[in-house]
């Protein structure tokens, strides 16, 4: 029997009320590629990078589970093929119940590495890249008790990757603290670790940034007790280790925490995903080491929160993993004041629990990849600029019988600009067939009807797409498509 491990997992209410959510002027987000990582239940985390030097991103997911009551020991690394979609996962050994994962070149040669936070085996595990694709064999560093999250960073400005991991409580003792790891600039790291306890448990999430203007790295942790939801500030001392700055009240069950600037005044703030209060709570940054008292934003159990510029306006907007009621992705944009707009929803997935950002088509717009922790999937969702579809979700058809054509199941075509966009083709994958409305092309602010059709061959499970190019994109537009033969 396989157990879920969910570092951020709250009980949920029976009831709950979903929140309407205005439309933005964001770019509309499709579902296009889903990768199975891991068995089910299980990914976690997410973390991105270009891992073989091919100009593709990848990425490398890490899954917590246990089955028959041994915990899993393996990272998924997923090298990208360009258009939104993966290779198969190719695993990798780590400790146990990997929880937490982080890139970056930790022993300067020019090729990404893997860091590890294996929380039942209380250690961190760095696997090196060989720059092909392949990674090391890792090795591992003690932590103190239950790594739940890591991320990097240089926290003594000496130029060397440094580790830093939120550690609670396990069967082996509490530490309620946070630990960094020094490096030493070739891939190993000093020991013991240097050890800053906290005000409250953690909530297995913080972020990274400098927060005053002493220029080290400081850290935003979310903790709670029985007493209080609350982000604490730890000021960096510049040598790996902090003092405890101000502590903030914020929604119940808070975790993500991400970092940027919301106002354009050149201070970091904060959003933090508050599950249980259903919020994005955001605190704008005095430049000081201090901020300002939340801002709550409605969404639906946020699970992760992280911040982009979406639309290329140079305003940060905020990508919300919702875990339930129901379960997808969340975009709310930025106004350039520190404000956002009222979320826009795209369903996606059973039970979201992390969400990343990237250019996965290459076309330079931001693309979102989210990981569904009840299918063990990581999918991505590209960004279609100014053509939106209706559904944004894939289509997917009826049980159908070989020979027969199935009834055409529609998608609307909207382009959202001003100007015309021209369309030079449009075609099905194989079992299935597309017709439209469309023509050349589409009005600015018109839209057309695209009807699709499945006429399976053979039995069994059958997947395809409607693929789409002309002027609104560099890269094709596609549209996922599913059915069975029976």
């Amino acid at each position: 029997m396989i157990q879920p491990r969910g570092v951020l997992y709250r009980a949920l209410l029976a009831l709950a009320v979903t929140h309407a959510l205005a439309p933005s002027t964001l770019a509309q987000f499709e579902t296009r590629g889903s990768s199975l990582v891991s068995p089910q239940p299980g990914p976690l985390s997410v973390a991105t990078g270009d891992f073989n030097h091919d100009g593709r991103l990848d990425a490398v997911v890490a899954s917590a589970y246990e089955i028959q009551g041994r915990n899993s020991t393996e990272v998924q690394l997923l090298l990208g093929n360009g258009d939104g979609t993966f290779k198969a996962a190719v695993n990798y050994r780590v400790g146990q119940a990997p929880d937490s994962v982080a890139v970056a070149d930790v022993n300067h040669d020019g090729n990404l590495d893997i860091v590890v936070a294996d929380s039942a085996s209380d250690s961190v595990s760095v696997l090196l890249g060989n720059g092909d694709g392949t990674f090391q064999a890792a090795f591992s560093f003690p932590v103190p008790q239950n790594p739940t999250f890591v991320a990097v960073g240089d926290f003594n400005s000496d130029g060397k990757i440094d580790i830093v991991t939120v550690n609670g409580s396990d069967a082996t003792g509490y530490c309620d603290c946070v630990a960094v790891l020094l490096g030493n600039g070739d891939g190993t790291f000093q020991e013991p670790p240097i050890i800053t306890s906290l005000e409250s448990p953690p909530t297995s999430a913080f972020g990274v940034g400098r927060f005053s203007a002493s220029g080290n790295l400081d850290i935003a942790v979310s903790e709670e007790s029985e007493f209080t939801s609350q982000v604490e500030i730890l000021i960096g001392n510049g040598d790996g280790s902090f003092h405890s700055g101000s502590t903030y009240e914020v929604g119940s069950a808070p975790g993500a925490v991400a970092v940027a600037d919301f106002n354009g005044d050149k201070h970091l703030d904060l959003a933090v995903a508050e599950n249980e209060e259903e919020a994005i709570g955001v605190l704008l940054g005095n430049g000081d080491g201090t901020f300002q008292p939340e801002v709550r934003y409605g969404t639906n159990f946020p699970l992760w929160v992280t911040a982009a510029d979406l639309t290329g306006d140079g305003m940060q907007d905020l990508v919300v993993a919702n875990l339930d009621f129901s379960s997808g992705v969340t975009t709310l944009k930025g106004n350039g004041d520190g404000t956002f707009q009222p979320g826009t929803y795209y369903p996606d997935g059973a039970e979201d629990r992390f969400v990343a950002v990237g250019d996965f088509n290459g076309d330079k717009k931001p693309d979102i990849v989210v990981l569904d922790f009840l299918s063990s999937k990581a999918m991505v969702l590209l960004n279609t600029g100014t053509v939106t579809f209706s559904p944004t979700t894939p289509v997917n058809f009826k049980k159908q019988a070989v020979g027969t054509r199935s009834a055409a199941q529609k998608i609307i075509l909207t382009n959202t600009g001003k100007t015309a966009v021209k369309i030079s083709s449009m075609k099905a994958s194989a079992q299935f067939g597309v017709s439209s409305t469309c023509g050349a092309g589409v009005a600015g602010g018109a839209n057309c009807t695209i009807s699709v059709t499945f006429s399976p061959k053979t039995q069994g499970a059958k997947s395809g797409t409607v693929t789409i190019n002309g002027s609104a994109s560099s890269k094709p537009q596609v549209i996922e498509l599913s059915g069975t033969g029976t």
